[in-house]
C-alpha cells in the first residue's frame, strides 16, 4: 500500500430501485465526498477529492470502480486535476472500471492541467459486459508558466483500453510531447491549446444519434475543431480541439444532454462547479 500516494475502491450495487455503495475505501491523498442524488435520481454522484491540491513528482494513484448488475453511477471531480513540476519521475494514475451487464457509468471529470515541466501518465482499463453503458470524458489543458508558453509541460500520456466480454474493442493512446513534436502542427494540436475526448458505448447508439450530435456541435459558438468516429461496437468517440476549457465542456455537456434525452428521456445533471 505504501507504493501508492492515494487509493480509492468503490463498489456499487442495486438495492431495490436505488443504487448504493456496497463498499467505499480510500487511503492517502484520494477521497470521495458523501454521495449526492442529483435531480431526484435513484443513483448517486460521487465527487473525487485530492486533499493535497495537486499531483507532484513521483505521485502514484490507483482507482478501482466496480458496478454490479443494473447499478448506475455518476463520477466526477471536485475541481481540476493539477499536475505540477515533476523533475525526477512522472505523476501516474491507474484506473480500472468494471461494468456488469445493464450497469451505467458516467465518468466526467474536470480538466487535467499540466504545468511547466510536468510529466503525467494515466492508464485506464474498462471491462464491460454486454448491456452495460459507458459515458467517459477527459479534457487536457496547459497550465500557467513564467514565460507565458502554452506548451511548457514535458509530457501527457493517456492510454485507454476498453474490453467488451473480455475482447479488446477500443485502444486509445494520446501522447503530447511539446519538445519533440510539432505540437501546433497538422496531426497534433493544429493551432489549438486544449484537447477534449468523449467515449460513449451503449447498445442504443445508432446513426440518428451520431447525426444529431454532429449537427448540434456545428451550431456551438467559439473557435474549435471536432471529429466523430463510430466504433465497431455500438458506440462512438468524439475529439474536440479548442483554446478554452469552457468551450469543450459546453460541447461535451450538449452531447450528454442529447444522449440522456434520447435514451432515458431526462436531462443530465450539471456537474461543473461554476
Amino acid at each position: 500500500m505504501s507504493n501508492w500516494t492515494g487509493v480509492l475502491d468503490l463498489n456499487m450495487e442495486k438495492r431495490g430501485e436505488r443504487t448504493v455503495a456496497r463498499d467505499v475505501y480510500f487511503h492517502g491523498a484520494f477521497k470521495v465526498m458523501r454521495p449526492i442524488y442529483h435531480e431526484k435520481n435513484n443513483y448517486p454522484c460521487y465527487y473525487l477529492l485530492n486533499p493535497g491540491g495537486g499531483y507532484l513528482d513521483g505521485d502514484r494513484y490507483r482507482m478501482n470502480i466496480n458496478l454490479d448488475e443494473g447499478s448506475e453511477l455518476t463520477l466526477t471531480t471536485q475541481s481540476s486535476t493539477k499536475v505540477y513540476k515533476t523533475p525526477n519521475k512522472e505523476a501516474y494514475q491507474e484506473n480500472t472500471f468494471n461494468l456488469k451487464k445493464y450497469s451505467y457509468l458516467e465518468y466526467i471529470p474536470d480538466a487535467l492541467i499540466a504545468y511547466k515541466d510536468a510529466k503525467y501518465l494515466q492508464k485506464n482499463r474498462i471491462n464491460m459486459e454486454k448491456g452495460s453503458t459507458l459515458i467517459y470524458s477527459d479534457i487536457l489543458t496547459p497550465g500557467w508558466s513564467p514565460e507565458g508558453d502554452h506548451f511548457s509541460y514535458e509530457e501527457i500520456r493517456l492510454k485507454t483500453e476498453i474490453y467488451m466480454e473480455r475482447e479488446l474493442v477500443l485502444y486509445d493512446h494520446i501522447l503530447l510531447e511539446p519538445k519533440s513534436q510539432d505540437i501546433l502542427g497538422l496531426g497534433h494540436m493544429e493551432g489549438y491549446t486544449h484537447l477534449g475526448s468523449l467515449i460513449v458505448i451503449g447498445e442504443k447508439t445508432d446513426s440518428d444519434l451520431l447525426d444529431e450530435i454532429y449537427e448540434e456541435i456545428k451550431k456551438e459558438d467559439g473557435d474549435f475543431s471536432f471529429g466523430i468516429s463510430e466504433l465497431e461496437i455500438k458506440g462512438f468517440t468524439l475529439r474536440i480541439m479548442a483554446n478554452y476549457t469552457q468551450v469543450i465542456e459546453r460541447i461535451i455537456h450538449r452531447c450528454h444532454e442529447i444522449i440522456s434525452d434520447r435514451w432515458y428521456n431526462k436531462k443530465p445533471s450539471f456537474l461543473r462547479k461554476y
